[in-house]
This record gives structure tokens, sequence and C-alpha cells, in this order.
């Protein structure tokens, strides 16, 4: 198979020189997990299996929520065609690389979701790939990957449509385009140093400091601060997402980090959960990042707010056993809406109840010693 230009793989593709490079993730601690929200992580997958349908797409368009229908299964430790739930992750995986485009787009969907499904399908397809080595997936991935570095804009962030321009939208973009070329590079794929170091820019860019400075001005630094959407809007979303995306490209020591995670706790402590409502964390989108970047902290700031996130949905799940279209489902109903809100729910509900596990890829490597190094003096700053 053909690769794109290298960059990262001297650095990850050789499975020792990985080992030496990466600090090594414990595996599962104990107090991550509870008898109920293993529960939980069962009724969820078992949900997702009796909806999928025969397709494997649970009746949505966006390639994006598919795979992260995948995800579930493959972050429980579900491999396509074997066990339990093989035959259901096989069938969504099959339907995300059976629609990808010729151009490598990831969306069938309206093209103002182009990049959208395509970050979260591209993602998924990254880890998917890295536990299986399929061929097939491993083709899709590469034309995926050629369209982000091709895509991105002159400031080096994304667009909603796939195209290059002078200016991206947002930075909710960014973040998902930032995880499918991690995602990648985990799997032994490359990426370009130029486009990696672009996009690192443009994130710092979406900070905000609360006395108004923006981005890479030195008054930034002073005092609190957040990244926000599109450089006013501030939520803990885009918190979750900057801090994403500056650790997916090895800025472990930036500075604006803890200034989010400041911003993140205060937000979290304040979470109520309703029993059997359905309703997820926040929102499936704020979920999905938040659990990631507290992950991908560890130590503390995962040891106080991983058990809020974790208890809160094992709370909050529906638990309705007469009525098989909702049990064990969670919904999103921000921004989905429907059967595609409740596998939007669903999968990331199961994807952070899983995180634990650490199957995944993504999860495994820890923090890469040297990757900011590698990136150059003036990716950091």
């Amino acid at each position: 198979m053909s690769r794109l230009t290298i960059v990262f793989r001297s650095l990850l593709i050789a499975p020792v020189l990985w080992a030496a490079l990466a600090v090594p993730v414990l595996g599962q601690n104990e107090w991550e997990v509870t008898p109920e929200s293993e529960l939980a992580l069962d009724r969820g997958l078992a949900w997702l299996a009796k909806t999928q349908g025969p397709q494997g797409n649970w009746e949505s368009n966006d390639l994006g929520l598919v795979g992260l229908g995948a995800l579930a299964f493959l972050s429980a430790g579900h491999m396509p065609g074997r066990g339990k739930y093989g035959d259901n992750v096989d069938r969504a995986l099959k339907f995300v690389v059976k629609n990808a485009k010729p151009s490598g787009l990831l969306n069938i969907a309206d093209a103002q979701r182009d990049l959208y499904n395509h970050g979260l399908a591209a993602f998924v397809l990254g880890q998917a790939y890295g536990m299986t080595d399929d061929p097939q997936i491993g083709k899709t991935l590469e034309r995926a990957l050629k369209l982000i570095a091709n895509t991105q804009c002159d400031d080096g962030s994304w667009d909603y449509r796939a195209k290059r321009q002078a200016h991206g939208h947002d930075l909710s973009l960014s973040v998902m385009q930032a995880k499918a070329l991690r995602s990648a590079v985990d799997s032994g794929f490359e990426v370009r140093n130029d486009v990696i170091k672009l996009a690192i820019q443009s994130v710092r860019g979406y900070y905000k400091s609360d006395n108004g400075a923006r981005g890479l001005e030195e008054m930034a630094r002073e005092g609190g601060g957040t990244f926000t959407y599109d450089g006013n809007r501030a939520t803990i979303a885009m918190s979750a997402c900057g801090v994403v995306c500056l650790q997916e490209f090895g800025q472990y020591d930036d500075w604006r980090i803890p200034k989010n995670f400041d911003y993140m706790t205060r937000e979290i402590a304040r979470l109520s959960p309703v029993k059997g409502n359905g309703e997820v964390p926040f929102d499936a989108y704020t979920l999905y990042y938040v659990g990631q970047a507290l992950y991908q902290t560890g130590g503390t700031r995962w040891e106080t707010n991983y058990p809020i996130l974790r208890d809160h949905l094992v709370k909050s799940q529906v638990r309705k056993p007469e009525n098989p279209s909702e049990d064990g489902s969670w919904r999103d109903t921000r921004w989905v809406h429907g059967k595609p809100g409740q596998l939007y729910g669903t999968a990331v509900g199961c994807f952070i109840l899983a995180i634990p596990n650490r199957y995944l890829p993504i999860l495994q490597e820890g923090k890469i010693e040297g990757l900011g190094d590698h990136l150059g003096k003036e990716a950091r700053n």
C-alpha cells in the first residue's frame, strides 16, 4: 500500500521503537469500573446490536455516526467478524467503507456535513485499521487522509464543506480532523509535517483570555481563559476540543491546557443526572471530547472527574425492558434527533464507559516522548 509523505513514520511505525518512545499506560484501574457501569455498557451495546438494521447504519446516512456505532463495539473489545458482536461491528465498518467516495470523502449526507462526518469516520477507520490491518479499511483510510490534507484551509483549520479556501470555519471541525490524523499516525500511516504545524497554530488561535487577548498574543497567558468556537464563544465543548487537539499533536506542556481544565472541571461538578431520562452528560459531542481530554491528561483530573461522568451515564440510561427500542439507550437531543440521536448518545455513552478497557490503539500509547520536539520548536508556543 502506498503511503502519504513520511514524517512521523520514523517515530511511530516500529513497535519496538514505539514502546521506547511512549510512556506506558497502565491497565484498567480497579476504581475506574463498577459493576453498575459494566452492566450499563453491556445494555448499551445490546441496544446498538438489536437496533442496527440490515444495512448496518441504524437508519442514518451520517457516516460519522455510523462510525461511532462501530467505535462503541471496538472500544469494548469486539472485533469485526468475531464473537458476540463481530457481525455488528463488521456491518457498520463495511457501510462506511462502501459509501466512501472516489475522492476519499466520507460523507453521503448534506455537503454542509462533509468534514464533520469525514473527520469522525476517518478517526474510527484509523482505530479499526490499527486493530485489524484490514487492507480495504487501509485503502479507504489513505484516501481519507489525503482529503484532509488537501482541504486544510490556508489558516490551518477546515470548513464544513470539503474544499480548500483562505479561512476555515471553527474549532469544532479542526478537532475532528486532528483526531483522524493522529488515529492514522497511530496505525502507521504518514501525515505531512506542515499540515500538523499549521493545524497547531490554528488551534491556538481559538484561545481567548479573560482579559480579551487572543490566541498567540503574549497577554493571553495572564489570568484565566478558554478555547472558543470561533474566537469569541466559549463552551465546555470547545475547551475540551482545544485540549484534545494539542494533546494529539504532542503539545502536552502547552500553557493553555490547564487553563481550560479549570473551566471544564467546574462544569463537570455541576452535573446532576436524572434517573432513566436517557440524557448523556452535557450532550454527546461535548461528552465525547471531555472524556478524551480527561483521559489523555490522566492523573488527578481523570481520577476526580471520570467517576462523575461514568456514574451520570449509569443513572441516566433508559431502563425499559418492556420496550426494546429504548431499553439500554441514551440519546442526544441537542444536535441529532430520532433514532440517529439515540445512536449518537448510545455510541458515545458506551465509548466513555469502555475507555478503562484501553482496547483502542489511541488509548494505549500514553504520551509520546519527543513528538513535540520532532515537530520543531516553532510548534510549541
